[in-house]
C-alpha cells in the first residue's frame, strides 16, 4: 500500500484496491457455480462498513451479510438497494417490521421464530425470505429439530419463504479434530432430507474463510461466506492441513502520531504502575493511541510497533489515549511524525495476526478492535 499522510492522531487507511483483489480472489477459487455472501459485519471488520459494502457491491457481490437488523439498516439507508441482505443474527420480536420495511432476510435459529416471521409477514400482507439456520454441532444459535420437524413446521408457515439452508463450521480449520466432517454429515442429512421431501432452497452454505481458504468443499455447496479472508486475513490450520488456496492480503494500515519524544535516565519507571523500568538511558515516544483506539492493553510489555522502519517495543502499560515505545534506536522522529501499529515500513512488517499472537487473542479481535475514533481513510 502506498504510504499516505493524513492530519488526524491515529488513522486506519483502507486500500479500496485491495478489497476488490481479495473478493475478487476469493470468487476465483470457488468458481462459478458457487456465489460469494461478503460479510461486512462488526463495521467490515473494523474497516468501514458502508465504504466496504460500496467496494463490494461495484465489484458485483450479490449477496451482503451483517450480523443485526440494525447494521441492515444502515446499509439501506446508505443506499445500499442492489443486494440481498443476508441477517445472520437474527431477529428480535420487536424488529419484524423492520425486516420488511428494509427488505432484509433473516436467519432464522429456531422453529418457533419460523412461525413469528410467518404471523409477521401475514400482517404486512408479504411474503418474507429467510435462511433456516441448523445447529450442525457448534452448539450456538440454530435448531437441532429433525427434517420431520422441520417439514411439519415449514407447512404451517406459508407467508415465510424458505429461501436458504445454513450452518456453521466450529473448526474448520483444525485438521486433527473430526468436527468439521461431523457437522457436515449432519447438515447434509437434514439437506437430503427435505430434498427428498420435495423442499428445494434457493441457497446451502455451511462456509466461511478457512473452509474456503482450505479447500473444504464438500463445504462449499452453492454459497459461501466469506468475512475475514475479504480483509486479507487466514486463520491458521491445525493438523495436517492442505496449502492454502487463498492469496489475500491485509486492506489496512494503522497509523498514530507522536505526541511526544523524550529522553529518560536509567532506571527511570514508565507508565502506570511503573511495571517498566528503563535498564539503561533511553529515548521514548508518546504515541497518540491507546487502549481507548483498540491497542491492546495486553500488549503492555509485550508488544511491538514499528517507528522510522524498526520493530520496536511498547513500554509499561497501554493507556487509555496513549501508548509508549522505544525510540532510542532512532534521532530521526519527533512529536508530529508518524508510527504504525499495524502495517509495514520498509522491510518491517506487522500484521493484525502477529499482534493477536503477542497479546493473546486472535486476528478478528485485533481488527475489530480498532475504535470508532480512529479515522478511516480509504484509497
Amino acid at each position: 500500500m502506498e504510504s499516505v499522510s493524513a492530519p488526524y492522531r491515529s488513522y486506519a487507511l483502507i486500500s479500496r484496491e485491495q478489497i476488490a483483489r481479495n473478493y475478487r480472489n476469493v470468487r476465483s477459487v470457488v468458481g462459478p457455480g458457487v456465489e460469494v455472501a461478503a460479510v461486512v459485519k462488526a463495521d467490515a471488520y473494523g474497516h468501514g462498513m458502508l465504504e466496504v459494502s460500496r467496494v463490494l457491491t461495484a465489484e458485483g457481490a450479490r449477496h451482503l451479510a451483517v450480523s443485526s437488523v440494525e447494521e441492515g439498516a444502515l446499509l439501506r439507508e446508505a443506499g445500499i438497494h442492489q443486494t440481498r441482505i443476508l441477517v445472520m443474527g437474527g431477529f428480535l420480536p420487536y424488529e419484524g417490521e423492520a425486516l420488511v420495511e428494509y427488505d432484509l432476510t433473516p436467519a432464522v435459529h429456531s422453529l418457533e421464530q419460523v412461525r413469528e416471521l410467518d404471523e409477521v409477514a401475514r400482517k404486512f400482507g408479504a411474503h418474507i425470505a429467510y435462511h433456516l439456520k441448523i445447529d450442525s454441532g457448534m452448539g450456538r444459535l440454530g435448531t437441532r429439530a429433525a427434517a420431520a420437524d422441520i417439514l411439519a413446521a415449514l407447512s404451517l408457515t406459508p407467508n415465510a419463504k424458505l429461501e436458504g439452508l445454513m450452518t456453521h463450521l466450529a473448526s474448520a480449520a483444525d485438521f486433527a479434530s473430526p468436527q468439521t466432517a461431523e457437522q457436515l454429515a449432519c447438515f447434509h442429512g437434514i439437506a437430503d432430507a427435505l430434498r427428498r421431501a420435495g423442499v428445494n432452497v434457493a441457497q446451502v452454505h455451511a462456509s466461511s474463510s478457512s473452509a474456503i481458504s482450505y479447500g473444504r468443499r464438500e463445504g462449499w455447496y452453492n454459497l459461501v461466506r466469506a468475512g475475514l479472508s475479504l480483509y486479507g486475513y487466514a486463520s491458521g490450520a491445525r493438523g495436517a492441513a492442505p496449502r492454502q488456496l487463498l492469496d489475500v492480503r491485509p486492506a489496512l494500515t494503522w497509523k498514530a502520531k507522536l505526541v511526544a519524544v523524550k529522553d529518560i535516565p536509567e532506571d527511570a519507571l514508565v507508565g502506570y504502575g511503573g511495571t517498566f523500568r528503563a535498564p539503561r538511558p533511553m529515548r521514548i515516544g508518546i504515541a497518540g493511541a491507546g487502549y481507548a483506539d483498540g491497542v491492546s492493553h495486553r500488549l503492555s510489555n509485550r508488544g511491538h510497533v514499528i517507528a522510522d522502519g524498526h520493530l520496536t517495543p511498547i513500554l509499561g502499560a497501554v493507556s487509555m489515549d496513549l501508548t509508549t515505545i522505544d525510540l532510542t534506536h532512532t534521532a530521526n522522529l519527533a512529536p508530529g511524525d508518524e508510527i504504525t501499529l499495524l502495517g509495514s515500513e520498509g522491510a518491517a512488517s506487522l500484521d493484525a495476526r502477529q499482534i493477536a499472537r503477542a497479546a493473546g487473542t486472535i486476528a478478528y479481535d485485533i481488527l475489530c478492535g480498532i475504535g470508532a475514533r480512529v479515522r478511516r481513510v480509504y484509497q
